[in-house]
Parts: structure tokens; C-alpha cells; sequence
């Protein structure tokens, strides 16, 4: 069954993993996996950050969205034995070339209270997209 806007939202919000589709001007969608923090007033804040190695310092999905603003969010629940419990969830994104400090604080503390990893906000800096739409689904009442 097809989720409504508000509960799409709510299972966004709950999520701090996901995967980020950009698209890559030669190879098309270029999916990786993230963690992200959603702001009250519908934006993402995908962190580039010190934790993991990184083999340069602006990454690829940071290129694509700067080529092509538009990108997706994925989040889903999948479990092998109970089918009736799967559901998706879809942000279609729009990146925010220059967000306002405050808006990144925000997303940089939500970050940080809710993954341990982040707790000192080891941050290079952030990626803020806007949610310009959110579409799911469920098996059930999921």
C-alpha cells in the first residue's frame, strides 16, 4: 500500500542510514550508501566526514550535485522471514549549494546525537539537499 506524505516523512526522520543516488554526467545514477540527519524544515544534512578514509577530498557525489542539483534518498526496511512488514521510502532531493550556518548546526547536531561515530561532529562539511517530495510504500500495516 502506498505510504501518505506524513508517514513517509515520519519513517525519514526515524532512519539515519540510507542510500544517496546522485547522477554522474557519464555513468547515469551513481547510488551510495549514507547516514543523514533530517531538519524540522525538510532538509538533509549528509556529512562528509574524518571517520572514514577517504581517497579525495571532494567526493564524487559532491561533483555530481554540483553538475546536477537533483538527487534521491532510499531508506527501506527489509526482513527475510516476514514480508508483510517491508516498506520503501523515496526523498527526491534538491541540493543547497550555500545553506545558512544555522541550518547546517542543526543537521551537524542532529548528526551528532543520534550517531555515536559523531558525537565530536568530525565533520569536513555537510551536504544540504531539500525534500521536494517523498513518496512510499508498505506490505502492509509495516
Amino acid at each position: 500500500m502506498r505510504l501518505n506524505e506524513e508517514t513517509a516523512r515520519s519513517r525519514l526522520r526515524e532512519q539515519v542510514h540510507g542510500v544517496l543516488c546522485t547522477l554522474h554526467p557519464d555513468r547515469g545514477p551513481d547510488p551510495v550508501p549514507v547516514v543523514y540527519a533530517v531538519s524540522d524544515d525538510g532538509h538533509v544534512g549528509i556529512p562528509i566526514d574524518t571517520v572514514k578514509p577517504k581517497t579525495f577530498s571532494r567526493l564524487q557525489r559532491e561533483a555530481n550535485l554540483a553538475a546536477d542539483p537533483r538527487g534521491s534518498l532510499l531508506i527501506e526496511r527489509w526482513e527475510d522471514d516476514d514480508w508483510s512488514r517491508l516498506w520503501w521510502v523515496r526523498a527526491e532531493l534538491r541540493h543547497v549549494s550555500d545553506p545558512p550556518s544555522s541550518l547546517t548546526d542543526d543537521l551537524a547536531d542532529r548528526l551528532a546525537s543520534t550517531v555515536p561515530h559523531y558525537a565530536d561532529k568530525p565533520f569536513h562539511r555537510l551536504l544540504v539537499c531539500r525534500i521536494v517530495r517523498v513518496a512510499g510504500w508498505a506490505a502492509g500495516e509495516a
